[in-house]
């Protein structure tokens, strides 16, 4: 796609973590069913418009944010940047690119100071913070701890059409790529991108977009989200887990996907890999082996592929979707015109793991 996204001459902000999200919900009640009394994530603060929650080991005001609202959509992807001056250098980065920008010493959430808010190149709504109102960390509170406890924010994964065109952006913000997926053609279909020393703190997924995939939370063991789906089958919910448990080959993670009231897709995540050196290699698969999404191989819902959750402008309306002109993923791996491997022709045994650049 054209439109190339300029590298401006002013220092990027030093992005430490993905922080939270703010999330709009049509339902308050049921959301909170779902994510307090289903997932275990812990209520900072709530009244009759929202609700902050966070993770079990989290010491900032919270991870999530749900706010009532007409459309269900994300608000905003939110960034822990190093310093207060971070947040300056967010407002000049972007301002630069020509994005357009909102500033609030008071922040836009409760417990969050001085931010940024910005409608990036990709049309993604994006914050960034350092001031923060501190909480209790719940480590050691083991008379809270459930079976299937949530204990951080990990990721948050972003479906946009032209992945290049977010991977050179990401980059020049001073993202690293741990791994991507790629064809012979040299088609990108999604890349894994970090600032905190784990695969991930945002993914882009190939699609129409700017739309969010998901948020994921990570939880210590794959024990605790066997326990999420054996709760689910209890409450006779199973129709809300869409795909998984599993684990990926991409990232090597435990998984499992499923749908909150409004259709926000959650990921519950555990046990990917450390990347914090420099040299750290970026691994990249094909989009043919049948490994890459799934390590053993069960097949993709096509809803995952294809269902995702609008974001909202500055001014809270949901941003236009801009169609993907490159090759589907979905396409090319399933149905009459897709193929998928489990062993390269020729080889007797064994399977791509994805070649190191």
């Amino acid at each position: 796609m054209a439109n190339d996204i300029i590298t401006p001459t002013v220092p990027a902000p030093d992005i430490v973590r993905c922080a939270y999200m703010d999330l709009v919900v049509t339902d308050l009640a049921k959301s909170r069913e779902f994510y307090v009394d289903l997932l275990g994530l812990h209520v900072t603060y709530e009244d009759e418009d929202a609700i902050y929650l966070r993770s079990l080991e989290e010491f900032i005001h919270h991870n999530l944010v749900l706010r009532k609202g007409p459309v269900a959509a994300a608000a905003a992807f939110a960034y822990r940047v190093r310093t207060p001056g971070d947040v300056d250098r967010a407002e000049s980065y972007f301002a630069e690119l020509g994005c357009r920008t909102e500033r609030r010493k008071d922040g836009f959430t409760r417990g969050i100071g001085d931010s940024v808010r910005v409608e990036d190149p990709l049309g993604f709504p994006y914050e960034f913070f350092y001031d923060v109102e501190h909480v209790e960390r719940l480590t050691q509170r083991y008379d809270l701890y459930s079976a299937g406890e949530l204990v951080r924010l990990d990721h948050f994964n972003q479906v946009t059409p032209d992945v290049p065109r977010g991977r050179k952006y990401l980059e020049d913000l001073g993202f690293r790529v741990s791994e991507d997926i790629k064809d012979s053609d040299g088609v990108t279909y999604a890349v894994w991108m970090h600032r905190k020393q784990t695969v991930h703190d945002t993914a882009l997924t190939g699609g129409n977009g700017p739309r969010m995939h998901h948020v994921a939370f990570a939880t210590h063991e794959k024990h605790n989200i066997i326990q999420i789906c054996d709760k689910m089958g209890a409450l006779r919910i199973s129709d809300r887990i869409e795909r998984g448990p599993g684990r990926h080959g991409v990232s090597n993670a435990f998984y499992l996907y499923i749908l909150d009231p409004d259709g926000h897709r959650i990921e519950i995540y555990t046990q990917d890999y450390y990347t914090g050196d420099p040299d750290n290699p970026t691994i990249t698969w094909d989009v043919h082996d049948n490994q890459r999404r799934d390590w053993w191989g069960n097949p993709v819902v096509p809803s995952w592929y294809t269902e995702a959750s609008l974001v909202l402008n500055l001014d809270g309306n949901p941003q236009p979707l801009v169609i993907r002109t490159d090759s589907s993923e979905m396409a090319v791996t399933v149905g009459a015109d897709g193929f998928a491997y489990t062993r390269e022709p020729g080889e007797e045994r064994g399977f791509k793991l994805g070649s190191q650049l």
